[in-house]
């Protein structure tokens, strides 16, 4: 299975591939804050490319639960200027963590060459036409009502199928607009719209999105699952269950892991990948 889009091509059957996060924000519940000024998010990412990462994925709005949306100007006003910057300097995809069109449109031409997009093309209308537009990698992502309420008591009848028919909505909708599926990722959605056990057993589960027959993303990174099963411990201090998170999300069959830690998931992912290769052959020979 692989990716393709612009120069890149991501070939996951050699590796799982490991996109490093960057929030240019002063509230993502994880960093916030902590690389809002322009420098210190260059010097991030520079950094996470280091340490191994394959994909830096930017956002400039916080998604955590309850948040509240930030206006286009102030999403581009943190957004733009850094990947102006970093695609001058980086040999490694840029991701735009957007829902906007008019973000995903100019990050494209700034350099930006995959539109992570929570709302899976659902959330403006115009998104589908400018990842269409443009020779770049589009992610889907499953979510439940909005960034704001999505946490507010959610219910499932069939958790796992109505992931998988939503996911399989906006994978048509992206292909009736043009989109090759080979531009095509998905991702269940950790965290959004989810109950703690929901997230386990999307974990625990993940085959179950194999036969849409598109890579898998997949972002447990130190999320509050993680932090409900240690004992409350905050974001920061939840390293090693992300990595648990992680490892088993590959074994299952995910192709790209989202996370903050970078130099500790990639070795994390190499220990997995290993196994996951073992397994295969044994299983194939």
């Amino acid at each position: 299975m692989k990716a393709v889009f612009g120069n890149y091509h991501l070939n996951f059957s050699e590796k799982t591939y490991l996109m490093g996060i960057l929030n240019v924000t002063p509230d993502s519940f994880s960093d916030g804050g902590l690389y809002l000024a322009p420098e210190r998010a260059l010097d991030r990412a520079l950094e996470m490319v280091d340490e191994g990462a394959d994909i830096i994925d930017i956002g400039g709005e916080s998604t955590r639960p309850g948040a509240e949306s930030v206006s286009l100007e102030e999403e581009l006003r943190r957004t733009i200027p850094i990947i102006e910057k970093l695609s001058h300097r980086l040999n490694v995809p840029i991701s735009i963590d957007t829902y906007k069109a008019e973000v995903a449109r100019q990050a494209i031409e700034a350099g930006a060459s995959i539109v992570n997009d929570i709302s899976a093309l659902r959330f403006d209308p115009e998104m589908v036409s400018v990842v269409a537009g443009h020779d770049v990698g589009v992610v889907l992502m499953h979510i439940k009502g909005t960034p704001r309420d999505m946490q507010k008591d959610p219910r499932y009848d069939d958790l796992l199928g109505e992931i998988k028919s939503y996911l399989s909505e906006s994978i048509e909708l992206a292909r009736k607009h043009g989109i090759a599926p080979e531009r095509i990722m998905v991702d269940p959605g950790i965290g959004f719209g989810k109950r703690f056990e929901d997230n386990l057993r999307i974990i625990g589960n993940l085959p179950f999105l194999k036969d849409l027959g598109y890579p898998i993303l997949v972002g447990p990174s130190r999320k509050s699952f993680i932090g409900h099963i240690l004992d409350g411990l905050p974001p920061a201090e939840r390293v090693e269950g992300t990595a648990s998170a992680v490892a088993i999300s590959v074994l299952n069959g995910a192709n790209i892991v989202r996370v903050h830690d970078v130099k500790e998931m990639v070795r994390v992912v190499r220990v997995a990948d290993a196994i996951r290769r073992e397994i295969s052959l044994e299983t194939n020979g």
